[in-house]
């Protein structure tokens, strides 16, 4: 048995059942990784850049591209290192940040996925009070809640792991998560399991009781509306619903693997259960959003286009200039 003194780096042994195909899974997230980067920057970049999508509805965009970026880069910068590495391993603090990270990212998806339900509750069932319902102080105001919120009761989860003297130092896992670790504690983990299962209700339940309040009045307000406007209602949800069904299911895969015993599995398809939630939302969300929300498809469009016309009369001056 170790000393929890003892214990200052934890080890992955996935890793080692992946054998030589490592550099195919390091060259594989590398690209998502490239692309999760490139597309959420662009989106961020085009509502930063438009006066006109500095509404509450692109905020919440914005900040989903942005908590992307969060969990993204908490994740694949030490994945595509420890695949590299012929010893995967992550020091005991580097693992508990990644804890904090990646379970706080999580947080913040489901808090930002609820409030934009709620904005498109006031949007289409109080459109004469969109502005005053949904007012710049009361979007700061979500917006605090979402990342606060999470984090104050984060925070004490993760200090009943860290309390936990540990007997292991082996992360069946490609990641660190606050369940790997809490398994391996010498003692008994009652407090740890009663404490998490109240965050996941404190976590997930009031967001969930939002969502579908938001949807059953939408839905009520679109069974008595024309039907041009039940058209408009249906545009203005997909890509929210679409990001929504998204991150559920991601997540869902997520609590199946951690959970249940998946060592039956293939491999492969270990590895997509426990990454799902940390590479689907953060690489469909702005494409998503980019191809079903027209009026961010036109800026996109747009950037694209000065950027290139941009270069062209550069480049055509600088001929000039030789010519001359």
């Amino acid at each position: 048995m170790e000393n929890s003194s003892y214990i200052t780096t934890f080890l992955f042994t996935v890793y080692g059942e992946i054998g030589y195909l490592r550099y195919l899974y390091f060259t594989a997230a590398l690209l998502a990784y490239l692309v999760i980067l490139f597309v959420n920057i662009v989106l961020i970049t085009v509502i930063i850049r438009e006066r006109s999508l500095h509404e509450p509805m692109y905020i919440f965009v914005c900040n989903l591209a942005l908590n992307g970026l969060y969990g993204s880069s908490a994740f694949y910068p030490i994945l595509m290192h420890s695949l590299l590495s012929d010893t995967p391993a992550i020091s005991r603090i580097g693992c508990l940040f990644q804890i904090f990270c990646i379970h706080t990212y999580g947080c913040f998806e489901f808090s930002i996925l609820s409030v934009m339900a709620y904005d498109r509750y006031v949007s289409i069932c109080n459109p004469l009070r969109y502005s005053s319902m949904m007012s710049p102080r009361k979007v700061a105001g979500l917006i605090a809640f979402v990342y606060l919120y999470p984090i104050c009761i984060f925070i004490i989860h993760i200090s009943l792991t860290i309390r936990l003297p540990l007997c292991g130092s082996v992360i069946e896992k490609l990641y660190c998560d606050n369940w790997s670790v809490v398994r391996l504690s010498c003692v008994d983990i009652s407090v740890n399991n009663v404490f998490g299962l109240c965050m996941i209700m404190l976590l997930s339940v009031p967001q969930i009781i939002v969502v579908v309040y938001s949807y059953i009045k939408i839905i009520t307000v679109c069974l008595k509306a024309s039907k041009e406007a039940r058209g408009k209602a249906v545009q203005t949800c997909v890509p929210h619903l679409v990001t929504l069904t998204n991150y559920y299911i991601a997540a869902f895969f997520e609590v199946i693997h951690q959970r249940f015993n998946t060592q039956n599995l293939p491999l492969v398809l270990r590895i997509i259960m426990s990454i799902d939630f940390l590479l689907l939302p953060p690489l469909l969300n702005p494409i998503i959003y980019g191809v079903k929300t027209q009026a961010i498809r036109k800026r996109v469009i747009q950037m694209f286009k000065s950027s290139k016309t941009n270069s062209i009369s550069g480049a055509q001056k600088k001929m000039v200039s030789v010519l001359q």
